[in-house]
């Protein structure tokens, strides 16, 4: 009985080592068909076929990117990433690089500065600066200069810097002293500064009016004598029949 249990026990040992053994087998079979994926971008389509095959993989391009960074004819992007690992045979996808996308200058001249903005934002075109710059003769806010030029090709990711018209300054005068003076003689000079005659308002009385007559006198006017005033100003008078 003794001797039965016992031969019972070996073979209960043996078949735990063999199953141990056998289970190590594979794991080291297992693992011996797995790599790491290689680092593949950068390199030219016929380099990373070679790497690939080396470790007995598959590469396969599927996509092309435009890229400022990464040459044309080189892998821009890969899947699985560098460093990932997987069993040989496995297919590793790349895209491949077409380089910078090129774009061809708009002619933005004669455009208002809007319409410049808009017009450069569609063309995926970054808009570097727009420096103005006073033209007599041209509305305001209208290009007149570009750079790079009107229709220059083959530019890489470009930023286009505009000119543009700007406002006219308005005319600025100093304001004469008309007090002491008849109204019917000042009236006709505000309108040759392009001034414009406001409410009269006679003196000790609160009423407003716009009329006058040859011996109005002024006495008192608003903005005063001496201060800066821009053509379209309205002047106020206080005034003594």
């Amino acid at each position: 009985m003794r001797r039965a249990l016992r031969f019972l026990a070996l073979s209960l040992v043996l078949v735990l080592v063999m199953m141990a053994s056998a289970l190590t087998a594979m794991r080291f079979a297992i693992h011996g068909r797995e790599v790491n994926v290689p680092n593949l971008m950068g390199r030219t389509i016929p380099e990373a076929e070679a790497v690939a095959n080396d470790l007995g993989l598959i590469f396969v391009v599927e996509n092309k990117f435009y890229s400022d960074r990464i040459p044309a004819g080189r892998i821009v992007s890969q899947f699985p990433a560098p460093g990932a690992q997987v069993r040989k045979g496995w297919r590793v996808r790349g895209a491949e690089s077409m380089g910078p996308q090129k774009s061809s200058i708009p002619n933005l001249v004669g455009q208002s500065t809007r319409a410049a903005e808009i017009n450069v934002s569609r063309r995926g075109l970054e808009l570097a600066s727009i420096a103005v710059a006073r033209l007599e003769g041209l509305p305001s806010g209208q290009i007149v200069g570009q750079d790079p030029p009107a229709h220059a090709s083959g530019v890489v990711s470009p930023k286009v810097n505009l000119l543009a018209t700007a406002p006219e300054a308005d005319a600025v005068y100093i304001m004469p002293s008309f007090i002491g003076k008849h109204l019917a003689e000042v009236a006709p000079k505000l309108e040759e500064f392009g001034m414009k005659l406001g409410d009269l308002k006679e003196v000790n009385s609160s009423v407003k009016t716009k009329s006058f007559s040859e011996s109005t006198l002024i006495v008192k006017q608003t903005p005063a004598p001496g201060q800066r005033v821009a053509a379209g100003t309205t002047v106020y008078f206080e005034i003594l029949r």
